[in-house]
């Protein structure tokens, strides 16, 4: 699978282009999405669409989300202007949230730069045709835009605009649409697939849509659940994924935090006390699951009581995947107006410290599927000794040492507890001859830190 640092690196050591539109995406799953979108409608209208590193138009789809994003926006930017002034390529043009939100300065301080045009817009019914930028077997699907929830350290609502959910006929359409071309696995996302229905239907219907979706596939095995806000989990939801074999025992859930005080002050409408009780309900219904979820640390006011509390909530919870983020002050939202701003220093020191502790509670969660049979999807044939502990997998890899390097393996795979580009990976030996998009049964004989290897059955 390529990553967007593949098409960086590809487009920057092009050579000159053969023509067509091309881009490079920055960013989360759903900025994939929009820059599909993007392509696809250009299709529509009779532009050709070729890889980055072979076009002479160049979009980027930019990330605002937070400091380090809009660094590498810009970055991305200055390199694609450097190539323009070779003559590599002729146009360069500016999209996404960066551009959504920042579009009057970028224009003044790049004049360089062709057209600024900023996020498309979601609609409620019409299934827009996208040109694909994953392999064929497997697909993201967003379903909604925005949230309601106001996070204080968030500023994507300001970015996205009110919250939308497409309607359930939309969604079913697009991926029987998928299914019918192949995919083998579909990733629900939005920044909250748990409010999904609440502006067009009144109701929560995430649960409903579950079930139309897995009624009406037939090639599409795993459907995976990407961005559930906690205080919107509903006990329908759990039930039906406790009950449809097609849709992953993963959750990717983001918490933030467990301490009452700045559950409060980043409004994340939920307590401790219910945060920990949504979990064991989880687990509970859910025996096999793997909970993935997100912290910050360092919001203005995090006292050291605050910190701890949170260490030992995730030393007790034993999430199996799990990313840690500095807080980040962004304009225009009520945290950076906040007394009390953490050092970066400090901030960092947190980080550091929560990373070590998931560390090795990933290296026990990992070694307990050794011996275990796990179905694994096949991505790729593997090109070149390729050591796991150099793969960007994991949000939480970049915070890690790895030492260890496991036996050469012929292919590439995930399980269903690997959500793509986040978590690890799966190396299978096998005599036969496989191909991406096959599921294979896998014997795991082998665990490292955040990847598995194994044997095909």
């Amino acid at each position: 699978m390529k990553t967007t640092a593949d098409f960086q690196k590809e487009r920057l050591n092009a050579g000159p282009a053969v023509g067509g539109i091309g881009v490079v995406n920055l960013g989360c799953a759903r900025n994939l999405v929009d820059a599909q979108m993007m392509l696809g409608r250009l299709k529509k209208n009779g532009h050709r669409i070729v890889n980055a590193h072979q076009a002479d138009v160049v979009i980027v789809n930019t990330c605002a989300f937070i400091e380090e994003a809009r660094q590498e926006s810009v970055d991305t930017i200055l390199d694609l202007i450097e190539l323009k002034k070779q003559g590599k390529i002729k146009k360069v043009i500016v999209a996404g949230c960066l551009a959504q939100r920042y579009g009057d300065k970028l224009a003044k301080a790049f004049k360089e730069v062709d057209a600024f045009v900023g996020t498309p817009t979601l609609s409620r019914r019409d299934n827009t045709e996208q040109w694909s930028l994953t392999a064929k077997h497997f697909a993201y699907v967003k379903i909604c835009e925005s949230c309601f929830n106001a996070c204080s350290f968030c500023v994507i609502p300001k970015i996205k605009g009110k919250f939308i959910s497409r309607t359930i006929e939309s969604v079913v359409q697009e991926v029987q649409a998928l299914d019918t071309r192949g995919a083998k696995e579909i990733n629900i996302i939005g920044q909250d697939i748990t409010a999904y229905g609440m502006d067009i239907y009144r109701r929560k219907a995430l649960a409903e849509l579950l079930k139309e979706l897995v009624k009406t596939t037939k090639n599409i095995q795993w459907i995976r659940l990407l961005y559930a806000f906690p205080a919107h989990v509903t006990d329908e939801l759990i039930n039906v994924i406790a009950a449809q074999k097609k849709i992953c025992s993963y959750i990717d859930m983001p918490l933030q935090h467990i301490s009452d005080h700045i559950l409060r002050e980043q409004n994340r409408h939920i307590t401790t006390a219910q945060t920990k009780e949504l979990i064991g309900k989880i687990r509970q219904r859910i025996p096999d699951v793997f909970l993935r979820t997100t912290f910050i640390v360092g919001l203005p006011g995090e006292s050291e009581e605050d910190f701890d509390e949170l260490r030992d909530f995730m030393r007790a919870s034993r999430f199996e995947r799990v990313g840690v983020f500095v807080y980040s002050r962004e304009e225009g939202t009520l945290a950076a107006q906040m007394p009390h701003q953490v050092a970066e220093k400090m901030k960092k020191q947190r980080l550091d410290t929560l990373m070590r502790d998931q560390q090795e509670i990933s290296k026990e969660v990992q070694q307990s599927l050794v011996g275990r049979r796990l179905k694994v999807l096949v991505e790729e044939k593997e090109r070149a000794e390729k050591d796991p502990s150099t793969q960007p997998s994991a949000s939480l890899r970049m915070n890690s040492t790895q030492n260890e390097t496991p036996r050469e393996f012929t292919y590439i795979g995930r399980s269903e507890y690997d959500a793509p580009d986040v978590d690890g990976l799966v190396y299978v030996r096998s005599s036969k001859v496989l191909k991406p998009g096959d599921f294979v049964q896998v014997h795991i004989s082998d665990a490292y830190e955040y990847d598995l290897a194994g044997e095909l059955i």
